[in-house]
């Protein structure tokens, strides 16, 4: 019997990563104390409508596929391909249409992460998600805490 690619990530969820268009391209869980980046296919919205009801602690359990380094640059933390949602809490979670937004302001309270790793936005205290390419976030010199204001479209709001 061949054994299915990947392997058993065992995780709490931390929260949802997002494209520069703000769809949900993957997401973050935090394993033992560290941090594990999950990526999605391009434009697999299915997969990430099974994340988008989870709260921050949720046990996830997935089965994903360690990815080596990006030719953009250097990862914060481990990055792997998505390869299929085991459960979460024990149970198989259930999918969400998701929200419109429109202009924003509020306080950052987390960094977004392109897929290869690198910071690319930040979401704020409002749940809106506001993306920068890499580079530009490193111009902003945003910083946990900062208030910011944003004109633009968000097709979700984080949780």
């Amino acid at each position: 019997m061949a054994s299915k690619p990947g392997k058993s990530i065992i995780g709490k969820f931390a929260h949802l990563v997002y494209s520069p268009k703000g769809a949900v391209e993957g997401v973050l869980l935090d394993v033992g104390r560290k941090p594990a980046q999950i990526v999605f296919e391009k434009c697999d919205e299915q997969s990430a409508r099974a994340f988008e009801d989870l709260k921050k602690g949720q046990k996830v359990v997935l089965k994903a596929k360690r990815l080596g380094p990006s030719p953009k640059g250097e990862a914060e933390h481990p990055v792997f391909s998505y390869i299929r949602l085991v459960s979460v809490d024990g149970i198989k979670p259930t999918a969400r249409k998701r929200a419109k937004g429109t202009t924003f302001s509020g306080t950052v309270v987390r960094f977004n992460y392109a897929r290869h790793g690198a910071r690319n936005g930040v979401v704020l205290d409002t749940g809106d998600f506001v993306h920068t390419r890499p580079e530009g976030l490193v111009g902003l010199k945003i910083k946990l805490g900062d208030k910011v204001s944003a004109d633009g479209d968000t097709p979700h709001k984080p949780a």
